[in-house]
This record gives C-alpha cells, structure tokens and sequence, in this order.
C-alpha cells in the first residue's frame, strides 16, 4: 500500500470516528468534536485526492563554447536561458500580457542598444522606467528587477551576452553579439585549454 493510500484510509476511519461519536454518544461535548474531527478528517481527504507531483532539482544542460559557430547559436542558448536559468519569463511577457509582473519584451532589442540591456541586467536600478509602453497612462509594476549577475540567479557574463543575443534576434534587429566575445575557461595547470560550458538549468523551450 502506498503513502498516499495509508494516509486517505487513516482519513476515512478518522470521518468514521466522528460519524460513531455523532450516532451513539449523547454528551455534548462529545459531539462537538465528532462534528470537528468529521470537518477536519474531509478536508484531510480532500487534499489527499488532489494528484501529487514530485518535486524534483532541475536538470542541468551544458553548452560547449566549441559548439558555438554563428551568433544565431548564441541566441538560441540565450532562449533556453531566458525560460530557465534566467528565470526573466517569470516576471517579463514578450508580447501584452495584463497579469504581467515586469515591462513586456516585446521588441525590447529594436528600442534599446546592447550596451543599455547589459546595464539594465547587471545594474537594474541604476536608470529606472516608470513604464517602457509608448501609449495609455503610465504603469508601476509591482516586482523590482534583480540582479541577475548576482545570487540567486548567477548569470555569466556568457549568459547575459546570449540572452542580449535571443533579445535582439526576437526583436527582428541583426545581432551585435558576436561568439568572438565568448569567454573561454582558463588553461588548466598543465597548459590544456578546456572549453567553457553554460550550465543551464531548466528545461529545454
């Protein structure tokens, strides 16, 4: 028998406790907490009948720098980083979106040069927007941009330039990212170079 089926049988004997001492004890004390272990036990049952899901570590996807030949490669492991490690579709919509946390995205790398979104990652309240809309009244969202090169979400400078590469190529806007720009991982005590990886957690969009 399983976790989930002992507890809703420990539930039902806890309602059938409750019926017994509603039927057969006159006290009313007693029927008080019949009635309340009656409530208690249903709610319990309730909740045991809604599906669990495992709460599971993300996984880990690595992406070697060698695999990087065009800057369209690096825009497509800034859209990865975007709805994963980056966490931004948490709060940023690209596109309208009125239960929106943060300003919408959308086109953001046609209004604004690669040098200003890098700030705008790395140092988010150094120039502050009431609101990026051109039209209707002004809009103050509730969450504040975090820094994403810091704890918690820890962004490489390759990250950020690969997301800044997935910003302007879904704006339509020609990439100013080049893969030259990639840092590589230091040489190894022994003069090997090993390449630098992503670690990207999260699923693949």
């Amino acid at each position: 028998m399983s976790e989930v089926a002992l507890l809703q049988v420990i539930g039902l004997a806890v309602v059938g406790t409750g019926i017994v001492i509603l039927l057969f004890i006159r006290a009313r004390f007693m029927r008080v907490v019949g009635f309340v272990v009656i409530v208690l036990g249903t709610f319990a049952l309730i909740a045991l009948g809604v599906p669990q899901m495992a709460s599971l570590p993300p996984a880990e996807e690595k992406f070697d720098v060698a695999s990087i030949k065009t800057a369209a490669d690096m825009a497509a492991i800034g859209q990865k980083i975007f709805f994963s490690k980056g966490q931004c579709a948490l709060c940023h919509s690209i596109g309208p979106s009125e239960s929106a946390r943060c300003p919408d995205l959308k086109g953001i790398g046609a209004k604004l040069t690669r040098e200003f979104i890098y700030e705008s990652l790395t140092e988010p309240q150094s120039y502050i927007y009431l609101d990026y809309r051109h039209e209707g009244p002004p809009k103050e969202y509730p969450a504040r941009m975090p820094y994403i090169n810091k704890n918690p979400i820890g962004l490489s400078k390759n990250e950020i330039l690969s997301v800044i590469a997935f910003l302007q190529q879904m704006s339509g806007e020609k990439i100013t990212v080049s893969p030259s720009e990639i840092t590589q991982a230091a040489e190894t005590p022994a003069g090997a170079k090993v390449a630098a990886v992503f670690p990207v957690h999260g699923a693949s969009q």
